[in-house]
């Protein structure tokens, strides 16, 4: 039934299929940021506080009965290390982005989406019939004419703090922006926190910027916070409008218990030993900055190649000499690019190695 539609994805090398790679290539594919995917000891105290429980899975939608302690706890901790009001924990950073732009654009608001925003960001706005404008990527003056043009109902404006292709962070005038024309800031921080900021709390904390009502931060728990799920911090107000509106928290089963306890064991892990975890991010920038001339301000090294098959071969090439990078593709993005993580996981000599190859 699809067939002809398969062998055209082959035909432009953008087929894909899941594979499980061999445990002894060097990992600089995965988002897992600090390496703590890894480890054991993080992974033996969050078994170790579920076990004090009863319930150790989530029996039905948090709005049931699917809403445990360890939900609450993460949430409480989370939105007090972030300055923020209230916490909402969710599934999976697709459907906090769903919630969150499905339920908050109401019939005369419009949102304003950076077009570079990640692709669940982009599936929501299918669902608000038009009532969508996406501005050039970190372009604040295209943005701000685009803001002038609306003038009745809410603005809701979305961006990724760290852009998840390419590395780069959100503009800081975003901030402003929003400020000057009244408007609700999303930011996406599934690849700021845990990698950016004095603490490693993400651009709010890079840019020194306050939490206020009208901001709202998503990240995720499966990149350097070593889990699965996803978060919304945002003011209490918006939170309990969520709670009331947003169809992926109402109609979902409530997130694993476990991931969201290993989550927050790997959070405190990283604000008690931010230092730590900073310089040895901040060796790693330096090695690409020695070797390809690149200043990273985040843990994405993108590396643009000519076609998809050139990319495809030369990273089945670095495969031979055991190393694993991500070649990304289309829809992903309109270039590929072979999308080096330098994560702590993996050796700065393997880093050094792998660089050198190039």
């Amino acid at each position: 039934m699809y067939q002809s539609e398969l062998n055209a994805l082959k035909r432009a090398n953008r087929f894909r299929e899941r594979k499980i790679f061999e445990d002894s290539l060097i990992d600089f594919a995965s988002n897992d940021y600090l390496g703590l995917a890894n480890s054991k000891k993080q992974f033996k105290k969050a078994v170790k506080w579920v076990s004090n429980y009863k319930t150790h899975a989530p029996k039905a939608s948090m709005l049931v009965n699917g809403y445990h302690e360890v939900h609450k706890d993460f949430e409480r901790a989370l939105a007090f290390i972030n300055g923020f009001e209230r916490g909402l924990v969710i599934g999976s950073g697709f459907l906090a982005n769903m919630a969150l732009i499905e339920s908050l654009v109401r019939k005369k608001d419009m949102l304003f989406i950076d077009e570079e925003y990640h692709a669940s960001g982009m599936v929501a706005t299918k669902l608000l019939d038009g009532r969508v404008v996406k501005f050039r990527h970190n372009d604040m003056n295209n943005l701000e004419e685009r803001l002038k043009q609306q003038s009745k109902g809410r603005k809701i404006i979305a961006v990724e703090g760290v852009y998840s292709m390419s590395g780069e962070l959100c503009s800081r005038e975003i901030f402003d922006l929003t400020d000057k024309y009244g408007a609700i800031l999303i930011v996406d921080e599934a690849h700021s926190s845990g990698v950016v900021g004095d603490t490693l709390l993400g651009v709010f904390e890079y840019y020194n910027i306050k939490p206020q009502s009208n901001h709202i931060k998503m990240g995720t728990l499966g990149k350097a916070y070593g889990s699965y799920g996803a978060y919304i911090l945002a003011s209490g107000e918006i939170i309990s409008f969520l709670e009331n509106r947003g169809k992926p928290i109402i109609y979902s089963t409530a997130p694993s218990i476990f991931d969201t306890a290993l989550a927050l064991v790997n959070i405190h892990e990283v604000a008690n030993n931010s230092k730590k975890y900073s310089k040895k991010i901040k060796e790693r920038q330096k090695i690409v900055k020695d070797i390809m001339g690149v200043e990273l301000k985040s843990l994405i090294f993108p590396l643009k190649v000519s076609s998809n098959e050139q990319t495809l071969k030369l990273q089945k090439a670095l495969m031979v000499y055991g190393y694993l990078v991500g070649a990304i593709r289309q829809p992903t993005v309109t270039e590929p690019i072979l999308r080096i993580i330098p994560r702590l996981g993996s050796s700065k000599k393997a880093l050094k190695s792998l660089l050198n190859h190039f």
